[in-house]
């Protein structure tokens, strides 16, 4: 294998944030202890998305979850990056000609976390609280679960978001406790709601590696780094999103887990108003994953009364 040297270090792409910038570095930090590296042999590009840029509006406004992608994609076609590590609940279902997704860490905590300067659980919050989300899938859950809370748009990174709750803006508001976990603040959380509360997204907590499909360097590097049973649960939870047609203007839920006799998917669809929820679940083997989730994809789509996604 060719291996990254200082002449021509292996340059790993990223968007900014400091949740990002964590992200690239473990993935720097495993393929230097995978393969003996020395750390200049692995070099972090920052590439600023148009889903970094434009805060004042919601991702369903401006083109959807593929603006965290995209610019750095364009990079990476381009030959000016070798990888690119990306947030895989953000990532479309499908990858541009060329390149390939085939690498993902092991995948952390996948529960939301609730955070609140004042209220130490969901149900504490009194009745026509403010709490903050841009997320259409935790705002469609909560306005299920507690349709007297007022939600308004919640965007930016932790750090932003943080600042929002300590500026009086909301009550409240929901993060990724992988991404707490990641940055070291897990303080920060009153604590994790169950997946029973609050079926995550689709991929949370899960970091994967974008390559060039030609590119047989990097191909094996990331291959000794990549872990099997996240890529297995991702399998199920992906087709199962593919198959929905996801995106950033569907509230859609979804999490594989790994039992005795293969893998448990649970999967849920709401109206973005709360309104109504459909749910369903499927059992299989780990080789039987992406089948599984598309067909309880069809299983949610066939309970959909008429005018379900009138919304669209």
């Amino acid at each position: 294998m060719q291996m990254p040297d200082v002449t021509r270090p292996l340059k790993i792409g990223t968007r900014g944030s400091p949740l990002a910038l964590a992200q690239a570095f473990e993935t720097r930090t495993r393929l230097m202890a995978a393969h003996g590296l020395p750390e200049d042999a692995c070099e972090i590009v920052i590439i600023k998305t148009t889903g970094d840029r434009v805060l004042d509006r919601p991702l369903k406004e401006i083109g959807g979850k593929g603006l965290f992608t995209k610019e750095i994609e364009e990079a990476l076609l381009a030959g000016d990056i070798d990888i690119a590590v990306h947030s895989m609940k953000d990532m479309p279902v499908a990858q541009p000609d060329g390149l390939t997704l085939d690498c993902y860490l092991p995948r952390e905590d996948v529960r939301d976390a609730f955070v609140s300067p004042s209220a130490g659980s969901l149900a504490d919050l009194p009745e026509g609280a403010v709490v903050g989300s841009s997320s259409l899938r935790r705002r469609a859950q909560l306005a299920n679960r507690r349709p007297d809370l007022r939600i308004v748009e919640f965007r930016g990174n932790v750090q932003t978001r943080l600042k929002k709750l300590e500026d009086g803006v909301a009550s409240a508001t929901f993060l990724a406790m992988a991404g707490l976990n990641r940055l070291g603040m897990t303080g920060v959380a009153r604590g994790p709601i169950s997946v029973e509360e609050m079926l995550p997204a689709v991929a949370q907590g899960a970091i994967g590696i974008e390559r060039r499909l030609a590119d047989s360097r990097a191909a094996e590097l990331l291959a000794a780094i990549h872990d099997r049973t996240t890529g297995e649960r991702l399998a199920a939870e992906r087709a199962y999103l593919a198959t929905l047609d996801g995106s950033c203007e569907t509230p859609i839920a979804g999490l594989a887990v790994h039992d005795d006799d293969g893998l448990w998917l649970r999967g849920e669809i709401l109206r973005p108003d709360g309104s109504e929820v459909i749910r369903g679940e499927r059992r299989c083997g780990v080789r039987d994953a992406a089948e599984a989730g598309a067909d309880l994809a069809r299983d949610l789509l066939g309970q959909a009364p008429k005018g379900f996604f009138d919304w669209r």
